[in-house]
This record gives structure tokens, sequence and C-alpha cells, in this order.
């Protein structure tokens, strides 16, 4: 298996939460839904993601520098086309990365490893990457529906 096989699978998530930033626009990206107040912006959950997959792809099997701050990700704002820029860089990089994927191996990143997490291999921070970037697709469909009204009979 190659981690290419992933590819298709990740963009599709990244592109999906892309589009719903878009269809948001850059008032609404920044908003939490009404009423909720310790919810996350969809700007935050596609910078998060963008943070998650750095940290998991492109530290724990690309073997790059973890330069991650997790909890500026919790507080960023800005524009859908900030978001776009930042997701076309990662695009970029996960292509790279994917190709560097020994699923059997260990991180390739030892001293950024979680503690809990020493053990795993390498495919394992492939799956991990990949569950969080579709959990969080989903969190941000979501939150769109709650703050544009959908949902049963609307």
């Amino acid at each position: 298996m190659s981690g290419a096989y992933f590819l298709s699978f990740m963009n599709n998530a990244l592109e999906g939460m892309l589009n719903i930033a878009e269809e948001l626009g850059d008032e609404r990206v920044n908003q939490r839904p009404n009423n909720m107040e310790n919810t996350s912006t969809p700007f935050i959950i596609l910078t998060h993601c963008v943070g998650l997959t750095r940290y998991w792809l492109g530290s724990m099997v690309a073997g790059r520098p973890d330069t991650r701050d997790r909890d500026a990700e919790f507080r960023a704002q800005g524009t859908v086309a900030d978001l776009r820029q930042a997701v076309q860089a990662l695009q970029s990089d996960i292509r790279e990365d994917l190709e560097k994927v020994k699923f059997d191996q260990p991180t390739a990143n030892p001293d950024a490893v979680r503690e809990q997490m020493k053990t795993w291999k390498q495919g394992q921070f492939l799956l991990q990457c990949t569950k969080e970037l579709f959990q969080h697709y989903g969190h941000m469909e979501l939150t769109r529906d709650v703050m544009l009204g959908r949902g049963p009979g609307n």
C-alpha cells in the first residue's frame, strides 16, 4: 500500500471545509454559532485542521520539525482567502509527505511524539490524521448548518 492512496481522501476533507468557509464568507467564517460560546468558529476549525495535518503527517511521518502552536489555532481569525492560501500550501506538502510514508516504521520525528504514542508506527499516525480531518469536516458541516439555520423542517 502506498500513502498516495490517502491523497484524494485528505483533499476531499480539506476542500469540503474550504467550500464551507467560502459559502459562509469572510464575516461569518469568524463567528461562532449563536448561544454556543465554547464552539469553534469555522476559521478556527480549518486552521486547526491545517495544524493537525502538519503535526500528524508532516512531523510524525515526514520528519519535518514540529513548529505547531496548537493554542494559537484556537484563537485564529482571518479571511477565506487566508484559509485558501493555507490549504493550498498544505496540499502541496501533503503530496510530498505521503510519498515518504513507511507504514510499519516508527515515527520519523521521535523527539516530537507524544508519550502515549511512542510505540505508534507511521501508518497509525497517517490514519490518525485522516480520522481527525474527517471528524472536523463533519464538525464544520454541523457548525455551518447551525449558523445558517439548516436542519429538519428548514
